[in-house]
């Protein structure tokens, strides 16, 4: 990290440590109570727990204190991101929330970027280890999750795929699909026994566009955030605006009747949750999902860490 980019870091722990000491020492009463949060901590409850979710692209992280979810955050994952900075960083995200770090007495992270689980590993040991309760906890699939992962090789399975799958489980308690859209696009299937025995990986829709317009001379980079005006296009932007939601609404339709086929054939309909940034741009397009729930993982790792805590 650059000095500047140190000096960003600072000046934003800085900012928000001042806007902390206004809110409770000079502005007027009645402001304070529409401005800081301490009303969101629940008496008597004394576990806040950080869950950290690193994904390839993004990080998402939150606070809970029991089942409620005080805070939660999306931030871009930086590979070369250390401890300190993380440290300072969620300094200033606690206190904007009205948090306090020495109040964290839990941490767990999932992460499909080694050198991240590393760096958060080390900040929990570093600013975190004399308040928290037993060590941090990193989701493998040797973790406790009450998941059974029944495939071949159990290592090569995504710690956020085990973690979506624990959370969907405590919602439907029977066979279900998990469909993650992220930097790739995964489906993830959970049978009635609770195992997890497999499923399928696909290019996330950010990385096929970005493929259409890097590896061709005349595709342009398409927003697609808004409904297609025509299913036909008629110009190149509407073409692959209009092939890109349909096309993956169709990826989704198709690949839930294949997997729910193979994994209940006795069962009408499998039950289907989705996650991810992208998951509800892609929803309006699909006959299959039955529910959406962006921060599936958050909850998943409160659950393993309850889990986790109790053995």
């Amino acid at each position: 990290m650059g000095a500047g980019e140190l000096l960003y870091f600072i000046f934003i722990a800085i900012v928000s440590d001042w806007i902390f000491f206004l809110q409770w020492n000079i502005l007027p009463k009645r402001v304070q109570d529409q401005k800081a949060q301490p009303s969101i901590l629940i008496p008597g409850c004394e576990l806040m727990l950080l869950t950290v979710d690193v994904g390839n692209s993004h990080t998402v992280s939150g606070v809970f204190q029991g089942d409620q979810l005080l805070a939660h955050w999306r931030l871009k994952s930086d590979q070369d991101r250390t401890a300190d900075e993380l440290a300072i960083r969620y300094h200033a995200l606690f206190q904007m929330a009205g948090l306090k770090t020495k109040n964290i007495s839990g941490f767990i992270v999932s992460s499909v970027v080694p050198t991240l689980e590393t760096a958060w590993f080390n900040y929990a040991d570093k600013y975190l280890a004399r308040q928290i309760e037993g060590r941090p906890i990193a989701v493998s699939h040797r973790t406790d999750t009450g998941i059974v992962v029944a495939i071949k090789n159990p290592a090569e399975v995504g710690a956020d795929r085990i973690v979506n799958s624990v959370a969907a489980w405590e919602i439907y308690a029977n066979s279900l699909i998990v469909i993650d859209f992220g930097t790739a696009i995964t489906f993830d299937c959970v049978n009635d026994r609770r195992e997890y025995v497999g499923g399928t990986i696909h290019p996330g829709i950010g990385i096929s566009l970005d493929a259409l317009s890097d590896r061709t001379a005349k595709l342009p980079r398409v927003d697609i955030d808004t409904q297609p005006k025509e299913k036909i296009g008629t110009t190149t932007d509407s073409a692959i605006h209009s092939g890109m939601l349909y096309g993956f609404g169709g990826l989704v339709d198709r690949m839930v009747d294949i997997l729910a086929h193979e994994l209940a054939p006795e069962r009408p309909r499998v039950k289907t949750v989705a996650t991810g940034g992208m998951a509800h741009l892609i929803e309006p397009y699909t006959r299959t999902i039955d529910l959406i729930n962006p921060l599936l993982t958050l909850e998943g790792l409160r659950l393993i860490h309850e889990r986790n805590r109790q053995s």
